[in-house]
């Protein structure tokens, strides 16, 4: 009978052994979890930062496009792309040279933001 018991207790894990394997097995998986939960965060601010630069370039590239000469002061309209409502604020300012303006686009997530996504600038030239 004792070489019953000792065939028979070398067959199996012991409770120990058990709850290391489903401890090591719980951190791997919340390690996985973690992983998947950042890249799903960073996929939205991704998103996110590129909706609001197709708004910015889109009102530079309208700016340039229609030879309009800018008038000097800040503008804020909404500036909507995809499902996202943007809030863009353009700022036109006076360069040394008296030929070109500085036009300043900046991308906020909605009115109530102060948290600025992006600002794009760019020299327009006097079309005239």
């Amino acid at each position: 009978m004792n070489s019953f018991q000792n065939e028979y207790t070398e067959k199996g894990f012991t409770l120990l052994e058990v709850l290391v394997a489903l401890f090591i097995l719980a951190a791997a998986l919340g390690a996985s979890l973690r992983a998947i939960g950042s890249l799903t965060q960073n996929n939205g601010d991704l998103r996110v930062a590129i909706m609001s630069t197709w708004s910015a370039e889109n009102q530079l590239t309208q700016i340039r496009l229609s030879n309009i000469w800018p008038s000097l002061g800040k503008t804020i309209y909404n500036c909507p792309q995809g499902d996202f409502n943007f809030v863009c604020q353009q700022v036109v300012f006076q360069t040394p040279n008296p030929l070109f303006r500085r036009v300043e686009i900046s991308v906020f997530l909605n009115s109530e933001s102060n948290n600025k996504i992006l600002k794009l600038t760019q020299l327009v030239p006097n079309g005239i």
